[in-house]
């Protein structure tokens, strides 16, 4: 289900992990930018993107976000258990 099914506005838990599963790749790229600036905000400077393994689409978006924006210092696959080619782990810059 994606967030555009659904006309209700939810709030969404800003902790450092965001999990993609639920939206379509035509939301990524903005949400992974808001994401990246509220996180910044409240001073969580290390996140992971859950984008999903599969073909790539929504990694790519993730990872195009990620290469651009001003607040990501670098971001890297996640190693080990963790989700491995499916979740991107993100610095951001802290000062």
């Amino acid at each position: 289900m994606s967030s555009a099914d659904n006309d209700n506005p939810f709030e969404m838990p800003i902790d450092g992990t965001l999990d993609l599963h639920h939206f379509s790749p035509n939301e990524t790229a903005d949400l992974v930018s808001d994401y990246i600036e509220e996180c910044h905000r409240r001073g969580i400077h290390e996140l992971r993107i859950i984008h999903g393994k599969g073909i790539g689409v929504q990694r790519d978006i993730v990872q195009g976000v990620l290469s651009k924006h001003p607040l990501v210092k670098e971001f890297r696959h996640e190693s080990g258990s963790g989700g491995g080619w499916g979740a991107t782990v993100v610095d951001l810059r802290t000062e």
